[in-house]
């Protein structure tokens, strides 16, 4: 056991020592000592800030959306050869989007930024687009510029790419691998270990600066980054070919238009059911171990919360019903009512069938008739009597009208006399 760990910890310092630490994190026990940066990189956002913790940096929040991050390696890397890992996972609702970003560019903090590649200007470049283009479900698509061509003006940014694959990169419940290999003689581009595309025509020069943005609309996804490991180019072929995934399509779906990246009898997570022989070390048993053991507590809490939803929603409709239920005393109340309205209605027809109104509609008449004439009466004198009552007399309608007559000649004097008193004029 002793011996095993001492060639554990003498594969983990190889490692660490093929890392370029000024352009990598996320391949020790923490990606950061402090939650307010990461070493060597430089992190932001537009309409949030980033958030960073122990094993994750989430560039873009599952709420609210429009908003923007990336993370931008501050030293160029110097390598002309190298291979780039990059781990990220992506949830969101059924109908949420985005893009995620992953650069390698010339000036890219200060030029690029927190742009896409359907914002950004000119750049001088890579650039690594994974997002949800043409409504497939997921794809990987890589672009190139040499500094003259405007991306944001162009009329159809998505022609411009010069080599794609298929990829459902959302809702997977375990971090996707990405890894890019450039060298002398090749361009590889591998997405979980199965080869996306690539050419032998891109050469990108050394002194630029990796770099990860991501974009989401208001519906957004939450776009999470695990790693990102930088070690130059191996020249060696100790890993075994990769298949492209062109070349051998699962058997359930040769008849699609595109062939999936995983094995689909694995279950509806994407995990490639390997036999126990792959894994050649610890290491690699406890990842795969700690990928399934979150697919299963994904599931549980998902089944969970659906379980819990249903519940309460048979105990709603359940208290619903028993409000709108009538009790068996509410019944016997309405039938005893019904009964005597019932009754009523049928002494009312007997009644009816058994007696002449017509001496009954005689009196009646004559009652109104009497009682009409008796109103008529009553109501003239008391008109009368209003009217009597509420007219002014006579005397003081007589003395109004005196005081009136003096006022009006008083007023004429005065206006004489001052007529009188008033300088004259002469022409």
């Amino acid at each position: 056991m002793k011996g095993f760990f001492s060639f554990a910890f003498c594969i983990a310092a190889a490692s660490a020592q093929s890392v370029i630490e000024s352009s990598s994190f996320g391949h020790g026990p923490r990606i950061s000592p402090s939650q307010d940066g990461i070493p060597g990189w430089r992190i932001a956002g537009e309409g949030h800030t980033p958030q960073i913790l122990s094993n994750k940096v989430i560039l873009t929040p599952p709420y609210p959306g429009n908003t923007r991050g990336y993370a931008w390696a501050e030293n160029p890397v110097t390598q002309p050869e190298w291979t780039a890992e990059f781990q990220f996972r992506a949830t969101g609702p059924e109908r949420a989007s985005g893009n995620l970003q992953l650069w390698y560019a010339k000036d890219g903090q200060t030029k690029i930024g927190s742009s896409s590649i359907y914002t950004v200007g000119q750049f001088d470049g890579f650039a690594l687009v994974i997002d949800t283009h043409g409504g497939r479900g997921g794809s990987v698509r890589g672009f190139l510029n040499d500094g003259t061509m405007d991306y944001k003006s162009h009329g159809s940014v998505d022609s411009l790419a010069f080599g794609h694959c298929d990829y459902p990169y959302r809702n997977l419940g375990r971090p996707s691998v990405v890894r890019i290999k450039h060298t002398n003689s090749v361009f590889q581009v591998t997405v979980d270990d199965k080869l996306c595309f690539e050419t032998n025509k891109v050469a990108l020069p050394a002194g630029n600066n990796f770099g990860i943005s991501a974009a989401t609309p208001e519906n957004p996804d939450s776009f999470e980054i695990f790693k990102f490991v930088l070690s130059p180019a191996d020249s060696g072929a100790a890993r075994p070919p990769l298949i492209p995934q062109q070349q051998q399509p699962p058997p359930q779906q040769q008849q699609g238009s595109q062939q999936p990246i995983f094995n689909q009898n694995a279950g509806d997570q994407g995990i490639e059911d390997r036999p126990a022989s792959y894994y050649t070390t610890w290491e690699q048993q406890f990842a795969d171990l700690h990928t399934r053991l979150q697919l299963i507590n994904h599931a549980s809490s998902n089944l969970i919360r659906e379980v819990t939803s249903i519940s309460s929603k048979i105990n709603k409709d359940h208290q619903e019903l028993l409000q709108n239920v009538a009790t068996k005393d509410m019944m016997a109340i309405l039938d005893s009512r019904l009964q005597r309205i019932e009754q009523s209605l049928q002494n009312i027809k007997r009644d009816i069938e058994g007696k002449d109104y017509q001496d009954r509609f005689a009196q009646l008449q004559e009652t109104l008739k009497h009682s009409h004439l008796s109103l008529a009466d009553n109501l003239q004198g008391t008109i009368h009597n209003i009217i009597t009552t509420s007219s002014p007399r006579m005397g003081l309608f007589i003395f109004l009208i005196i005081a009136f007559q003096l006022l009006l000649a008083g007023l004429y004097v005065y206006y004489k006399r001052r007529r009188a008193n008033m300088p004259k004029k002469f022409l």
